[in-house]
């Protein structure tokens, strides 16, 4: 197929003719490489940030000239992700991988809480077992940046358009979308796209029968009846636990604004800030269980949704902080454990406090 009768150029991530092109214009994009300069170099002053861009375009160049292909760009990632997690992770472990066929393609439906790391904790675990990677479902609410745009497309991601408007151009959109995640499994390539639009900020790993609703608008268009399209997609829910979450006080603030003043504003680049922060923080102990293949007859969303639900709850990882959050009793609840919570919530005031605590304790009341 020719780029110009591509129906999903939009949306879609980078092949690899296109590859070198894009990392070019990323190294040239003065916004993507004053970012680096502001995080790697936030100390220095701003005649040091000036003299420091010119060499590290160099550099960059030079680093990335060997990078040719969206394999070479998924083995750097997965390099820099395993470096990063050695730091910031205290261990992770996987489970399920076993029952999936690595030659097979399939529709992971994932709970989300946060934006970078899910995604890439389970392409790690593929990695690492033989499977290839997944492309990415990403919201164009995080694209506000040309250079933003650039990496997530260099990283297999494709575009939820979450900013259309009006009826016409939302079903133009899904029928898109749809057909683009049904195109990705039968070229054998397989799908990774949280479970409702947005984090589950306050720890309610939910599924939004809306998304498996727009699963279903290319099997409409197909005329092929909701449960035989739904068992063709090879859907496996994915559980990911966090011991603990780098974000959890700024969840935790931002939902006490919206219930107080009924809004909460962000600032420019918040969930760029909040990408490099889930990256970098620290999380803990770390567990990711694949789930079973959905198989069954489901008729509609509503029922889809539970299934996907119970499997989430059911393969979720409760830790001794999640436990204390809940009121419960376990020899596993340490004074450590005990000041790792007051710790957090000291930073918070009063009223969003049970916000936190709840970010902990819904897993626990799901599970049960």
């Amino acid at each position: 197929m020719s780029i110009e009768n591509d129906p999903y150029k939009e949306i879609r991530p980078y092949n690899d003719d296109e590859i070198p092109a894009a990392l070019d214009r990323l190294i040239n994009d003065d916004e993507f490489i004053n970012a680096i300069i502001k995080y790697r170099f936030s100390e220095k002053s701003a005649w040091f940030k000036k003299l420091v861009s010119p060499i590290l375009k160099f550099y960059l160049k030079l680093k990335w000239s060997k990078l040719k292909t969206v394999n070479d760009i998924q083995i750097e990632i997965e390099n820099f992700m395993g470096s990063t997690l050695d730091k910031t992770a205290n261990g992770i472990t996987y489970t399920g991988l076993e029952n999936l066929d690595p030659k097979q393609a399939y529709l992971f439906v994932s709970n989300h809480r946060d934006i970078a790391m899910d995604p890439a904790l389970v392409n790690l675990g593929l990695f690492n077992n033989g499977h290839q990677t997944v492309r990415i479902a990403i919201g164009d609410n995080l694209l506000k940046m040309p250079c933003a745009t650039e990496m997530m497309k260099l990283n297999k991601s494709f575009i939820v358009k979450r900013s259309a408007k009006g009826p016409r151009e939302m079903m133009k959109t899904l029928g898109q979308l749809s057909g683009y995640i049904k195109h990705s499994l039968e070229t054998n390539n397989s799908i990774w796209i949280a479970q409702r639009e947005g984090r589950a900020k306050d720890g309610n790993d939910m599924t939004e029968p809306a998304i498996l609703k727009m699963f279903h608008v290319e099997g409409r268009r197909q005329k092929i009846p909701f449960a035989d399209y739904i068992k063709s997609l090879k859907i496996v829910p994915v559980s990911i636990s966090y011991e603990n979450d780098p974000l959890d006080v700024a969840k935790a603030n931002e939902l006490y604004q919206l219930e107080t003043h009924g809004h909460y504003q962000k600032t420019e680049f918040e969930d760029i800030e909040s990408i490099v922060k889930g990256i970098i923080g620290k999380k803990g102990r770390v567990n990711v269980s694949f789930g079973d293949v959905v198989t069954g007859n489901f008729e509609t969303p509503d029922l889809l949704a539970q299934e996907i639900d119970r499997q989430i709850h059911d393969l979720y990882r409760l830790y001794p902080i999640n436990l204390l959050a809940a009121g419960k009793k376990s020899d596993s609840i340490t004074e450590e454990t005990k000041a790792t919570l007051a710790e957090k919530l000291r930073q918070l005031p009063e009223g969003a406090q049970e916000k936190l605590v709840a970010m902990y304790a819904n897993p626990v009341e799901k599970k049960q």
